[in-house]
């Protein structure tokens, strides 16, 4: 009897040793494939702390004088990371950081009715001069472009590395789990001279997938389903490798572009910011472009991403749902992965004979020097087959009288009776290059000073002024005379034409969602 207890004693302890232990996770080789093994949780090193999200503090542009700065620069953003990052707080009832808000990609997940280009150009040029809707006496200046729709028939042949972040911080089932169910939407858009490959990094990276086929869907589609969470972040190693992969299957004229998904929690080797943007800046010269898909919350690091996205010719996006996905890969598939400019820089130049002064709306992050629009070795954003680009500026006309502008300046007034003025408003200007080109081509636009009262502007007037109201809003703007979500939400609706999708009444929602 007493070895018969001492063995069932054993048998428990051994037992309760083994449920306690939990393996390292590594990569580990198996049936020639590389699959990313660890434990159901993970370990409580990877956990990741409260309210550890991160984002960079933002400056908001102030009001400049045309006089003192003839010229505003600044690179396009089709980022809209921002936008649902918002909408996930909001819909969760949690009050939205600040530094959250950049209201160009709120404007910019939205698309605008604007005309095709014609046959030569890659985008075309688009404007409107309104009524402020939130400051009384001042305008809004909208500029708008809309990229070249490009059939998937015409559409270079792909090279598709897919970086997937498997460290433990990724368990939860809005990161890793979310993350498979979206791809699989990706998946189905890839063609057989789509060539795919999947590297994954925790504790250290390694290559999944082989360059496959874009018509082995199944076998692309396995090798995202055997992923599991689990390790440390070695962000900096992966992001070598998944480059090195696109390198070494570079298509000369091709589409060729590496897909990072993160919670962009990097914890081992290079993972500070300047590190990171050290990285995928001398990356870029590689000519892969990037795309950056964030996921998750709690410990989630939008500073990290949009520097990996703004710094490696990319775009960025948050999926806070499998509907976004279903939007960002699958709808919107051709916009987000293929390039049809890049380096797309704008810049513009005020009259002061009708502008007292002026200030870009968002875009902080993205502002560039004078001399950098016509200097091709300095970045700026791509613009993706059909994607639509927006940005306002906020103008007070001269001789009106604003809280926001010096009113008692000796040198700098304008002289209105001056013949030298013409009645143009302003002239933009813009410069991009080909996907694989080098030297820039530059486009120029006359802006009239036409301005058209805000009841009878366009539906897309009145929506991106009401998202651009509303961003400013939730960051507490100090140029907003006007907070009223009253006024916003009825704005909005006067916009909702263009809408077969719902995403500017779903806009609305949020905007009565918050006080």
């Amino acid at each position: 009897m007493k070895t018969k207890a001492f063995c069932a004693i054993a048998f428990l302890l051994l037992i309760t040793i083994s449920c306690n232990k939990r393996p390292n996770p590594e990569l580990y080789e198996e049936s020639s494939d590389i699959i990313v093994s660890s434990p159901e949780q993970p370990d409580e090193a990877y956990m990741p702390e409260e309210n550890s999200e991160s984002y960079t503090a933002l400056e908001e542009n102030p009001f400049e004088s045309p006089n003192k700065e003839p010229l505003s620069t600044f690179s396009i953003d089709v980022d809209n990371a921002s936008y649902t990052n918002i909408r996930r707080f909001i819909n969760e009832g949690q009050k939205v950081p600040k530094d959250a808000v950049r209201v160009e990609e709120m404007m910019n997940f939205f698309k605008y009715n604007y005309p095709q280009p014609d046959e030569q150009n890659p985008f075309s040029i688009n404007t409107e001069l309104s009524d402020s809707p939130w400051n009384k006496n001042s305008q809004l200046l909208k500029i708008g472009l809309q990229g070249k729709n490009i059939t998937m028939n015409n559409l270079p042949a792909s090279n598709l590395v897919f970086l997937i972040d498997v460290s433990g911080s990724m368990s939860d089932s809005n990161k890793l789990p979310l993350l498979k169910e979206s791809m699989r939407i990706l998946v189905k858009e890839l063609r057989p001279q789509d060539k795919v490959s999947i590297v994954v990094y925790a504790g250290s990276a390694g290559v999944v997938l082989d360059p496959t086929s874009g018509d082995k869907k199944d076998d692309i589609i396995n090798a995202f389903d055997r992923l599991n969470a689990g390790g440390s972040t070695a962000g900096g190693e992966g992001i070598e490798l998944a480059y090195q992969l696109a390198q070494q299957n570079f298509i000369k004229e091709g589409n060729n572009r590496v897909v990072i998904a993160t919670d962009g929690d990097f914890n081992v080797g290079a993972s500070s910011d300047s590190d990171m943007e050290k990285l995928i800046e001398d990356k870029r010269k590689s000519g892969v472009f990037l795309t950056v898909l964030g996921f998750g919350m709690g410990n989630y690091k939008d500073s990290k991403m949009e520097v990996l996205a703004d710094k490696g010719n990319g775009n960025y996006a948050y999926i806070d749902n499998i509907q976004e996905a279903k939007r960002f890969l699958g709808k919107e598939f051709k916009g987000s992965m293929f390039a049809i400019a890049k380096d797309v820089k704008i810049q513009i130049e005020f009259n002061p004979k009708h502008v007292q002064a002026y200030r870009l709306i968002g875009y902080e992050n993205r502002k560039l020097k004078a001399e950098d629009f016509k200097n091709d070795a300095v970045d700026a954003g791509e613009l993706g087959s059909g994607h639509t680009v927006t940005a306002l500026y906020e103008i007070i006309p001269t001789g009106v009288e604003s809280n926001y502008v010096p009113s008692d300046l000796k040198y700098t007034k304008v002289k209105n009776n001056d013949a030298n003025y013409s009645d143009e408003l302003a002239t933009v200007k813009f410069r991009y290059k080909k996907p694989d080109g080098d030297t820039s081509i530059e486009m120029v636009h006359t802006i009239a000073n036409k301005n058209v009262a805000l009841e009878r502007s366009s539906p897309d007037f009145k929506f991106a002024s009401a998202v651009a109201w509303f961003g400013l809003k939730l960051r507490e703007s100090k140029y907003i005379s006007n907070t009223s979500s009253a006024e916003i939400k009825k704005l909005a609706k006067s916009g909702l034409a263009h809408d077969d999708e719902g995403y500017r009444a779903e806009f609305i929602r949020l905007v009565d969602a918050v006080e």
